[in-house]
C-alpha cells in the first residue's frame, strides 16, 4: 500500500470536501476496491474519513479534524505559519489572504513577526528593485552585467552569476561567480550601483564554504570609545566585542578590515575614538589627518 497515495487521498478530500470512489479511483490510477482499502487504513490511522451509499454517496471527512488533530502538531502549524511570514517578508509578495485561510483552518493565531524592508532611509524604489532582480536572477540562473564599487571606491562592469543572497551582519550580500575575474566573489548589495539581467543562463555551482573566519585582509584592532559615542559602538559592535570601563568609556577589540573603510570609519568616531592597537593603524589614520588638514586649512 502506498503511503504517499494515502496523503494524497487525504489532502484532495481535504480540498474538495467530497468525492466518489470512482472519482479518487481514477484520479490516482488503482482500482475501487483498493480506494476502499486505503479508505480502511486512513480511518485505522485515527482519520475521521467516512463513506455514504446510495445514489448521492461517496467519501468525505469529518470537519477540519484531520490537520487539527491528526497530521499536524500545534508546534508544526505554528512553524508553517511563520515560515510564510518569513517567506512574505523576503519574496515582497503578499500572502495575508493565505495566512488568514490556514490560520482559521489551524484554529492557531498567526503573530506577525517579521517584516522587511530592502531600502535604505528616504529611498525605497532602487534598493528594493534591485534586491527583487537579483533574486529574480539566481532563482532563474539568469547572468547579470553589474557596475560594482570596491572598497576603495573604484567601479568596473562586472558579469556575474548570481548563486544567492547573503545576509550577514547587517548588510546583505550577493554570493556569485565572477566571469570578469574568474574566480568566486562575495559582493555587497550596496556597492552595486547599475545592474541588468541577461538573456544568458548558466548552469549554478555550489559557492565555496569559507566558515565563518574573519578574511585574509582582517586584522585585530583595539579601540576605546567615549562614553557620548556609546550608542554608535553598540550599534557596530557585538556585545561579546565590548568592554565597558569604570569612567564610562568603551573598550572594543575585534577583527575588522585593513582597507581605506576602516580609517574612514574611525574617522567617523572624531574625538571620541582612541587607537590603542595596532600601531600602524594609528599612523595611518593620523597621517590621513594631516593630509585632511592640509587641505581644508584656511
Amino acid at each position: 500500500m502506498s503511503e504517499i497515495r494515502l496523503f494524497k487521498i487525504l489532502y484532495y478530500l481535504l480540498d474538495k470536501g467530497y468525492a466518489t470512489a470512482p472519482e479518487l479511483a481514477s484520479r490516482f490510477e488503482v482500482s475501487v476496491r483498493t480506494i476502499y482499502r486505503d479508505i480502511d487504513a486512513l480511518s485505522s490511522a485515527g482519520i475521521p474519513v467516512y463513506t455514504d451509499t446510495g445514489r448521492n454517496g461517496g467519501v468525505h471527512l469529518l470537519g477540519d479534524f484531520v490537520l487539527d488533530k491528526v497530521v499536524l502538531s500545534r508546534q508544526e502549524k505554528q512553524e508553517i505559519l511563520s515560515a510564510l511570514q518569513g517567506l512574505t517578508a523576503v519574496s515582497g509578495e503578499s500572502r495575508e489572504d493565505t495566512l488568514e485561510k490556514l490560520s482559521a483552518l489551524f484554529h492557531v493565531h498567526s503573530v506577525n513577526w517579521l517584516e522587511t524592508d530592502f531600502s535604505r532611509w528616504g529611498d525605497k524604489s532602487q534598493d528594493n528593485s534591485k534586491f527583487q532582480l537579483l533574486k529574480t536572477a539566481v532563482i532563474h540562473s539568469r547572468c547579470m552585467k553589474i557596475l560594482y564599487a570596491d572598497s576603495y571606491g573604484k567601479t568596473a562592469e562586472r558579469i556575474i552569476q548570481p548563486l544567492k543572497l547573503f545576509y550577514k551582519s547587517r548588510d546583505w550580500y550577493l554570493k556569485s561567480y565572477c566571469c570578469t575575474k574568474q574566480g568566486f566573489r562575495l559582493f555587497r548589495l550596496s556597492r552595486i550601483l547599475k545592474w541588468e539581467l541577461l538573456e544568458e543562463q548558466f548552469t549554478p555551482v555550489a559557492f565555496p564554504d569559507t566558515g565563518d573566519e574573519a578574511p585574509d585582509t582582517c586584522c585585530q584592532i583595539i579601540l576605546n570609545f567615549s562614553k557620548e559615542v556609546a550608542y554608535r559602538v553598540y550599534d557596530e559592535f557585538d556585545i561579546s566585542q565590548i568592554q565597558l570601563q569604570k569612567d564610562g568609556s568603551l573598550t572594543v577589540s575585534a577583527h575588522m578590515p585593513q582597507d581605506d573603510w576602516l580609517t574612514g570609519f574611525l574617522l567617523s568616531f572624531g574625538t571620541q575614538v582612541e587607537i590603542i592597537e595596532p600601531l600602524f593603524l594609528k599612523k595611518t589614520v593620523a597621517e590621513t589627518i594631516k593630509e585632511m588638514y592640509e587641505k581644508y586649512k584656511p
